[in-house]
């Protein structure tokens, strides 16, 4: 845009094209903004689908909760049988002065299996086999509820950004409608030059704040597209008129007993009983071990005796089987099983630390997001309030401006306070629905059935 001459120097030739083309400008990008959205525009839903499949922290969790389940399966093995085969091949040469060179050979082959009765150190790392994976489980869940946050995050913020740059769009046109007019006025002699100067400056200060709408939608396009991989999207807006869902339930110590079940808690509470377990596995270690053992074995020797290669008496096959009862029980293994209990009561209080940390954690963010909750509900209310206020004192002070009761610069101040108005009562909705999920996920309530819910709010 080339440099806006001052107003006592702007020909009135030029100071309409200005006019025309801003006007111009406005609805061009309003219309092809409305186009892109017609064409491209994607709800949350479709968003949230993408981001499933693309979105590189999720699908780490996913594929971290996967390795769990084959960690468990792997656990399994300890109480199960094990069976193993063993053979060897063996020749033998010596050489006497009595009896001359002789060589033997030997092959065996044996079968062996063994099957534990009782191990008590097994059994718990099993156990605790099975509270990690739920563990990773807990984990999935955090990390989907991370990602519906993060989603709504950059969806709204695409659009509150979008509101921005329109609110400074508009404000633009209006204020170069009223310097166009503080500018007639001037040169008829019903106005002073500090009218124009002062829309003037308020033109620039508008085209400036356009410019930093314009970057932050842009910066905000690109977040939103690299969390769903795709490229260009439009986010649908409110369908209006806007309504958003009221809080329920009302009482914030509804929520804090939901707040058991977030994944934090259940994730220490789990570290807990593994830490609870891995005690237990220490003090086995004075326990003694019972395996069920059986064997089967081969065995054909070959002995060829002296130079005329005559065969001794031991050669043949030889078969052997047992079946047995295996005790090992251990008696001392220098304080190394007391020390290892005293290390893990002591890794043992701090998990239990840990989760009454996360506990008093996950109360605290839930009643933050309760506040916080109800406290943008008051504000969209009162900026409603405040808008429909600010619109009938622009038009008030319009008025005011045409009879000479109220100067250009009450109706610039009048004209900022709507559109600043506005800006804010679309911010303030969005949060709103930010600050909702937030509260289910700090309470650990949020599922991706909320993202549905966030959807029925948008325009088809």
């Amino acid at each position: 845009m080339p440099p806006i001459a001052h107003p006592r120097d702007t020909p009135r030739a030029w100071r309409h094209h200005l006019l025309a083309r801003t006007l111009g400008a406005g609805a061009l990008a309003g219309l092809l903004t409305a186009a892109a959205a017609g064409a491209q525009a994607q709800n949350i839903q479709q968003l949230y689908d993408a981001a499933r499949s693309y979105d590189a922290t999720f699908l780490a969790a996913r594929a971290q909760a996967d390795s769990a389940q084959y960690q468990f399966e792997r656990t399994q093995a300890l109480q199960r049988p094990t069976l193993s085969l063993q053979s060897s091949l063996t020749r033998t040469g010596s050489e006497t002065p009595t009896s001359g060179a002789s060589n033997q050979t030997q092959s065996a082959a044996s079968l062996s299996a063994r099957q534990p009765l009782f191990n008590r150190g097994n059994a718990l790392t099993i156990e605790q086999a099975e509270r990690s994976l739920q563990v990773a489980a807990a984990d999935l869940d955090n990390s989907e509820q991370d990602l519906i946050v993060r989603l709504t995050q950059a969806y709204f913020e695409v659009l509150a950004t979008q509101d921005s740059l329109a609110t400074a769009r508009t404000n633009k046109v209006a204020i170069a409608e009223q310097l166009a007019s503080a500018q007639r006025n001037f040169e008829v002699g019903t106005a002073t030059i500090t009218d124009a100067r002062e829309a003037q400056a308020r033109f620039d200060l508008a085209t400036a704040q356009e410019i930093v709408a314009d970057n932050n939608l842009r910066t905000s396009r690109v977040a939103l597209d690299q969390l769903v991989g795709l490229q260009n999207v439009e986010p649908r807006p409110f369908t209006v008129p806007v309504k958003l869902p009221t809080l329920a339930p009302v009482n914030v110590e509804a929520w804090l007993a939901r707040a058991a079940t977030a994944p934090n808690v259940r994730r220490a509470s789990l570290a807990f009983d593994i830490a609870r377990l891995e005690t237990s596995k220490a003090q086995a270690g004075h326990l003694p071990t019972v395996d069920l053992v059986s064997s089967y074995g081969r065995t054909r020797n070959t002995h060829v005796q002296g130079s005329s290669g005559s065969v001794s008496g031991n050669e043949g096959n030889f078969s052997n089987s047992s079946l047995g009862v295996q005790l090992n029980l251990p008696l001392f293994a220098g304080y190394s099983v007391q020390n290892r209990v005293k290390e893990t009561l002591a890794l043992e209080e701090k998990s239990r630390n840990d989760l009454e940390a996360a506990r008093r954690g996950v109360t605290q963010l839930t009643r933050q997001a309760f506040l916080g909750v109800q406290s943008g509900e008051a504000s969209v209310r009162a900026l409603e309030a405040a808008e429909a206020s600010t619109l009938l004192a622009l038009e008030a002070t319009q008025l005011g401006y045409k009879v000479g009761v109220r100067v250009n610069l009450d109706v610039l101040n009048a004209q900022t306070q709507l559109y600043t108005t506005r800006r804010d009562l679309s911010r303030a909705r969005y949060d709103v629905i930010i600050t909702n999920l937030k509260l289910r996920q700090a309470s650990g309530t949020l599922k991706p059935e909320d993202v549905s819910a966030v959807n029925r709010l948008l325009a088809p």
